[in-house]
């Protein structure tokens, strides 16, 4: 199945985000830890006070309450815990105060066990029953903890109910970039009818996204990685090879299921059809986009499948199986993420006239600098659980390319997006094409091999005829994908038998708002 593309051709501040971002991520774990020493801590000085009070009572030098933590003066009171009123507590005198009490350890292992209770909760929901019930573990005394033992064995009971997973029947699911604006992605005036039947078919609206993504939830569908589907093993000459993997384990009642994005490039063909501007740090350090609406508003917010799908799974981690997201199939020639890290932008050769029309609007342009914004989104995305994919750096239909000229393509790719979103082994190739059939890679198959010793394990397609296509060997991982686009919801949705009723009902996900009939390859 083809695509409709044919091109082939503040620092600080975010920093400061990014780091922002990463102690957010670690801030529940860590708070827990401190909860637990602070516990201890606060129980070590409970002991060492009351014991410095009596005896300070008994030689008469002091008459100091560790019970109340009041003064025997009548004085403002002095507690080791937080009071629980919202008003100031009222100074107690000796009279009135109650008789002094032992140190209670009760309400610091409360407050550092509940913390961990919470924190393997979360684990749990995400399947890593054995995360979860190792955290609790470290609870002083956990055995003796009725609601921590009774958690480990909820969390126990749960693990052993749980099947494997037939990971040569996985799914693997695929979007481009969200449509924000209907109005905009289908003006003929503004695009051109065939930019516009390009968008109307190979891009899903926020509504469908959101409606997809609930009904596969609700219907029992978890994202898991690609590489969970395989076990990796490296023999001593640092060979690697695959076989499948007989410990991805789910609840009965679950299905996996593998999650791509292509594109995530915001080229400059997006400008005017509404989709965002770039991917950028909010307040929080987390991934977001920078949009731009049609009456020139700037808003930053979840308008695209990384930020809205990672908001929907931090408030449903049953969703993913230990916080897998998905992959991001990166190409080059436009950038990263909305920056322009190319290294035609600085050279200023092989412009399109996009590119050289964008450079005239931006005579400030320091490509250094969008390399070093762009690195810090890669690696916030990296840290929210998403890996990255080769695209091919121009969008290659790899099927009519040379060796030759595939090793020139792989090269512009690793010189301009490896050096921001790091090392990759897998290859998401274009316009849904394939180096081979779907007969084995053979030792014979000079692209493969190319793609092999470059480094590339993981390679997908696109074929939405079949619900599932999988391939494990001992030297790859092979997978197609099924585009969850207009194209085939329009399909779906008019009755044709598609892939999409194993999944969802399409009629109940199409968008009404979208030009009728949605033909395929953008072709009018």
């Amino acid at each position: 199945m083809n695509e409709n593309y044919t091109n082939e051709s503040g620092f600080d501040e975010l920093e400061e985000r990014r780091r922002a971002r990463r102690q957010k991520r670690r801030r529940q774990v860590a708070l827990q830890r401190a909860a637990f020493f602070l516990g201890l801590i606060i129980l070590a000085a409970g002991v060492g006070f009351a014991a410095f009070t009596i005896s300070r009572k008994n030689s008469g030098q002091g008459q100091l309450s560790a019970g109340n933590g009041s003064t025997g003066s009548g004085g403002t009171a002095v507690s080791t815990e937080a009071p629980r009123q919202t008003e100031a507590p009222t100074p107690q005198t000796q009279e009135t105060a109650a008789a002094p009490a032992e140190p209670s350890t009760e309400n610091a292992s409360d407050a550092s066990s509940g913390s961990v209770l919470e924190q393997a909760r979360y684990l749990a929901a995400g399947y890593d029953y054995d995360g979860a019930i190792e955290l609790l573990k470290t609870v002083p005394s956990y055995e003796s903890d009725p609601e921590i033992s009774a958690a480990i064995s909820e969390f126990e009971t749960a693990k052993a109910s749980c099947v494997a997973v037939d990971v040569t029947t996985v799914p693997h699911i695929f979007y481009h970039s969200l449509i924000n604006d209907t109005d905009r992605a289908f003006n003929v005036s503004v695009l051109g009818q065939g930019q516009v039947d390009g968008m109307n078919a190979w891009m899903t609206t926020i509504e469908e996204f959101d409606k997809i993504t609930q009904t596969m939830y609700d219907n029992g569908y978890v994202f898991v990685r690609l590489r969970d589907l395989v076990v990796e093993s490296t023999d001593a000459n640092g060979n690697v090879t695959f076989s499948p993997n007989t410990n991805l384990m789910l609840p009965p009642d679950k299905k996996a299921v593998v999650l791509s994005i292509d594109d995530l490039s915001y080229y400059h063909s997006y400008e005017a059809a509404g989709y965002p501007e770039k991917l950028v740090l909010d307040e929080n350090g987390d991934v977001k986009c920078k949009y731009i609406s049609a009456d020139g508003t700037e808003q930053i917010g979840d308008f695209d499948v990384v930020p809205r799908l990672n908001t929907f799974l931090e408030e449903h981690p049953d969703g993913a199986y230990k916080g897998a997201r998905g992959l991001i199939a990166m190409t080059g020639y436009n950038g990263v993420f909305g920056y322009r890290t190319d290294s035609d932008y600085e050279t200023q050769e092989n412009l399109m006239e996009d590119q050289r029309k964008w450079l005239d609007e931006h005579p400030d342009f320091d490509r250094q600098k969008e390399i070093e914004e762009a690195t810090v989104i890669a690696n916030a995305i990296k840290e929210s659980g998403w890996e990255f994919a080769s695209h091919t750096w121009g969008h290659l239909s790899v099927t009519n390319k040379t060796v030759d000229e595939l090793r020139i393509d792989n090269e512009k790719w690793v010189n301009n997006v490896q050096n921001i979103v790091g090392p990759v082994d897998t290859i998401i190739f274009a316009h849904g094409n394939d180096i081979g059939d779907w007969q084995d890679y053979s030792s014979d198959n000079e692209k493969f091999q190319y793609f092999k010793n470059a480094g590339y394990n993981f390679f997908c397609n696109v074929d939405g005829s079949v619900p599932y296509w999988v391939q494990i060997r001992d030297n790859y991982v092979r997978q197609g994908r099924i585009n969850l686009d207009g194209y085939m919801l329009y399909q779906a949705s008019q009755g044709a038998t598609t892939v999409l009723d194993n999944m969802f009902t399409a009629s109940q996900v199409f968008d009404s708002r979208r030009p009728t009939p949605v033909v395929a390859n953008g072709e009018g």
